[in-house]
């Protein structure tokens, strides 16, 4: 029965939800639509026995569980030709909890302010002349949830441990950590806030409207440590790419760590990391749970997938390639157009066009006839 379904989907559909804002009731909207009536789909039947199905059109949404693993999987294989065969690294950027709620106010600023100032503090240590005196790359990922779901803004960053100097040269990390850590988080600590501070004159922190609130939690944050982590990902290239892909299409949830659901409750498995990252299952009430995973709702057009310095779309092909020859090992960029083409067959492009029938396993199912989205009509 469908009151019996433990997805998200299903949550979202059957619950009252309250008042939500114009950007998460649309992404509602989709995830309760994905692969219903609601968005149309195909008819399919067999050429030699009467076997019909019918498959509905997914959604697309990158909030949506049903639809990242093959948007994962086609990432995966795009980045496969970008690596380079050197030690990466992979570091976490986090916020601390104080800017949890200007982040619910100014999402697209805070979101933004992170990306520029992490890079700005990667990019100074690669290019100091006491370090790799050159410009490093990164591949980032944005994340908002922990994994009870509440607000945890932080970023993964994958760097390979070089930098292209201006020689030419390729100048390798000197050891088996990229930069310092604690030097990492004081300069990214104070990036952040100097660029908020500059943001708040004007005027772009409008909606933090506690008389001098913004002074106080600035201030505060300087006293305070902020969490860095840096760990070497030593491998093959293969093995870095699947690493970061783990990475780039997650959501705040998935349907496989919902473990029971009704109207009043959700139980979902989680890490415990005070006990050693063990699994415990966590209730909540449904309406706290759906509070808490419509708070991982981006802003629309938010990029949460960036890369900088020698990896940027712009510059990245030719930067490869002369990092390659630097190294001495085959050039192997795709022209960045080019379609996706691997022997991974869970890669699937291309539309399929047809598949052995289920039923009587001689013939093949073809599309018949298309199937047009439902719209609920109001009397």
């Amino acid at each position: 029965m469908n009151s019996q379904r433990c997805d998200l989907q299903s949550i979202l559909g059957r619950s009252d939800i309250g008042a939500l804002n114009p950007r998460q009731r649309q992404v509602v909207s989709h995830v309760t639509s994905c692969r219903t009536a609601v968005l149309g789909g195909m008819r399919w039947g067999c050429e030699r026995c009467e076997h019909h199905e019918t498959h509905f059109h997914s959604c697309r949404d990158r909030h949506c569980p049903k639809c990242q693993r093959k948007q994962s999987v086609e990432w995966r294989e795009r980045q496969r030709a970008h690596v380079l065969p050197v030690t990466y690294h992979h570091v976490v950027f986090t916020l601390p909890s104080a800017l949890n709620g200007w982040v619910g106010l100014h999402p697209e600023l805070i979101y933004r302010t992170l990306f520029s100032c992490v890079w700005s503090t990667l990019a100074a240590f690669g290019a100091d002349p006491k370090r790799l005196n050159g410009q490093i790359g990164m591949s980032c990922v944005l994340h908002t949830w922990g994994e009870a779901l509440t607000r945890h803004v932080h970023l993964h960053c994958l760097v390979p441990g070089g930098a292209l100097g201006a020689d030419g040269q390729w100048h390798a990390a000197r050891s088996h950590y990229l930069f310092p850590v604690r030097a990492l988080s004081r300069r990214f600590r104070g990036s952040m806030v100097g660029t908020l501070r500059v943001a708040a004159a004007k005027g772009q922190l409008h909606r933090v409207t506690r008389d001098g609130e913004i002074d106080t939690v600035l201030d505060q944050l300087m006293q305070s440590e902020w969490v860095v982590y840096s760990k070497a990902c030593p491998g093959r290239a293969e093995q870095v790419v699947d690493y970061l892909s783990r990475y780039s299409h997650r959501i705040a949830i998935s349907d496989e760590r919902i473990v029971k659901a009704d109207a009043f409750n959700v139980s979902f498995r989680v890490k415990d990391y005070a006990n050693e990252g063990s699994r415990r299952t966590l209730t909540l009430e449904t309406k706290e749970f759906i509070r808490r995973y419509l708070l991982h709702v981006l802003p629309k057009g938010l990029m949460r997938v960036r890369h900088f310095g020698f990896l940027a779309n712009r510059c990245r092909r030719q930067r490869l390639y002369d990092i390659r020859s630097a190294l001495s090992v085959k050039d192997s960029t795709v022209n960045e157009s080019d379609d996706v083409k691997s022997t991974n067959p869970e890669v699937r492009l291309q539309p399929v066009t047809e598949r052995l029938c289920p039923a009587c396993k001689k013939g093949y199912l073809h599309p018949r006839y298309r199937i047009e989205p439902y719209r609920l009509t109001k009397n």
